[in-house]
């Protein structure tokens, strides 16, 4: 069998557990999880889950990609993405400085078309190409926002700090995520767009999914469904509407809340029927799809690993969806698939997963863990599996 090096989940956890002055079974006190399983986890003999990352680092008070090692540097160099994070960065503070002097930006109708080009470059998981952009757009929008204030073109800003959201997160910068989040915010409000705004919550509550922090998740959630109340109802708001009880499924889920699971997947599937695929929606893909791919998400967080497959069986995705999003149903597959011994079916869904968003699947970290889960399940590894685990730097 491959033997791991030390970089791994279970490295990380144990060098903070020592740091906080925690023993083995200490820290398993303050876990929903056995001894066992944290020792397995920490000798990389064991995969570690989301939600086991997430639990530990809540009982460490540390943040998860302390543990998931995020940003995987050493992959961004080699991609030529770690050069590009300045430049966002440095454009996302240009927000409260007014209109700039030196820039002439494009006329409003082209800052439009392209922060929705932005958009659609990184659900194309171009992840290269929407970050070199990305900086001159926002410059562009911010001065010709501030100099013709419209509705119009405070929306497009708002839009290409959520661009710049879903970069940096997808990146593994997730302390520059919330600062596009509350630059999305910033800009939704000028523009009077109470979808925008709710969309912007939703959004926010994924980030505390992400590290556990499932009743904050959950009232963002619902100031979203608050927010939504502004608008008048129509087959956006519903479909934005929709989408926030999905992520209430997913939040609902990691926290083993299966009666909640049930309630928001009911309410997310009667909504989807009167929307139908709605798949234009700020860049939204809700619709009768959209709710069975999280169905299948949130088993897999529920560890209901077998029905999670058989969920995903009967999911016929449309061509027309979203590469990331694609892509992301397949590492969720394989997640279930390495968890049930299924080990070929899932390293084929992590090398489809490769195939439609290379980038995305390289950094993204429950892709990273399975890979590594499945070194360890199969004694001889194939040149494929090999490949897979040297692509992410193991």
């Amino acid at each position: 069998m491959r033997s791991l090096n030390d970089d791994h989940v279970g490295a990380r956890i144990k060098e903070q557990r020592k740091l906080a002055g925690l023993t083995q079974r200490g820290l398993a006190l303050a876990l929903p999880y056995s001894y066992s399983l944290l020792r397995q986890v920490e000798e990389g003999t064991r995969n570690a889950s989301p939600d086991f990352v997430s639990a530990v680092a809540r009982a460490l008070r540390i943040d998860v990609t302390v543990l998931t090692g995020q940003p995987y540097m050493t992959e961004l160099q080699q991609d030529r993405l770690a050069e590009l994070i300045r430049p966002i960065r440095e454009s996302l503070d240009l927000y409260d400085l007014g209109a700039d002097p030196d820039l002439q930006p494009r006329r409003p109708t082209e800052l439009v078309e392209a922060a929705d080009d932005l958009c659609r470059t990184v659900r194309a998981t171009q992840l290269n190409k929407a970050a070199l952009e990305l900086p001159g757009a926002i410059a562009e929008l911010t001065t010709a926002a501030w100099s013709t204030p419209t509705t119009e073109l405070w929306r497009a800003l708002a839009s290409a700090y959520r661009t710049a959201h879903d970069v940096t997160v997808k990146l593994g910068y997730y302390d520059l995520s919330s600062i596009a989040l509350a630059r999305m915010d910033w800009a939704a409000h000028r523009a009077s767009d109470p979808l925008l705004s709710a969309v912007r919550q939703y959004m926010r509550a994924l980030v505390y999914f992400r590290e556990g922090e499932h009743t904050i998740g959950l009232r963002l959630i619902d100031a979203g469904h608050r927010v939504l109340q502004q608008a008048d109802e129509s087959s956006e708001s519903l479909a934005v509407s929709g989408q926030l009880h999905l992520g209430a499924t997913v939040i609902a889920a990691r926290a083993q809340d299966r009666a909640a699971v049930k309630a928001r997947l009911k309410e997310a599937r009667s909504l989807a029927k009167r929307t139908g695929e709605a798949g234009h929606v700020h860049f939204l893909s809700f619709g009768p799809t959209n709710v069975a791919v999280h169905e299948v998400s949130a088993n897999v967080e529920l560890h209901q690993y077998g029905t999670a497959i058989e969920n995903a069986a009967a999911v016929s995705i449309p061509h027309s969806w979203a590469m990331s999003r694609r892509a992301h149903f397949h590492i969720d597959k394989a997640r279930a698939e390495m968890e049930t011994g299924r080990t070929e079916a899932a390293l084929a869904d992590l090398v489809q997963a490769r195939k439609m968003a290379p980038q995305q699947t390289r950094y993204h970290a429950g892709a990273r863990e399975t890979i590594r889960g499945l070194v360890h399940a199969r004694r001889r590894t194939p040149d494929t599996l090999d490949s897979m685990a040297a692509w992410i730097g193991m």
